[in-house]
């Protein structure tokens, strides 16, 4: 297992993005695809995308990010990449709806985001977890879900 226990820099930095770029000829650059409730961790087991198994052991000072280099040696580097977001759509049936719903997202601390009429939820797990807690909105027409989740 490797052990990962700093941040070097960000892959854009010009003097490190210089030696990913002739790594990544070579193939030698792994990534690691977290998500963004991942790189609020400072401690994980990841797999990179070639199946390396890391460990990352932060310090508390550090963040993660997309571009953060956890390693860059003249053999290899590993890379965070993040995820794109996944997010669950509902359209509520009216004001009244759209306002409980949103009540009800706040209470279940649910990270949302708001695209016309519409809440966008941020899923930090399965789909079905959400709809279950969201199924009396469903049932009654208060409101229905957009597209697949």
């Amino acid at each position: 297992m490797l052990k990962l226990e700093s941040i070097i820099g960000a892959a854009t930095d010009p003097p490190i993005a210089e030696r990913l770029h002739h790594l990544g000829h070579h193939g030698r650059v792994e990534y690691l695809s977290l998500s963004s409730e991942d790189t609020q961790r400072h401690r994980m087991r990841a797999s990179t995308d070639t199946g390396t198994e890391c460990a990352v052991v932060l310090d508390r000072t550090q963040q993660l990010f997309n571009g953060a280099v956890l390693m860059l040696t003249d053999e290899r580097a590993v890379v965070v990449r993040m995820r794109e977001t996944e997010w669950l759509t509902l359209a509520p049936r009216d004001t009244a709806a759209a306002l409980e719903l949103g009540y009800f997202a706040g209470n279940m601390h649910w990270a949302v985001r708001f695209e016309g009429a519409w809440l966008r939820i941020a899923l930090q797990g399965p789909a079905e977890r959400y709809l279950e807690r969201l199924q009396p909105f469903i049932t009654d027409g208060r409101a229905r879900q957009i597209g697949n989740a």
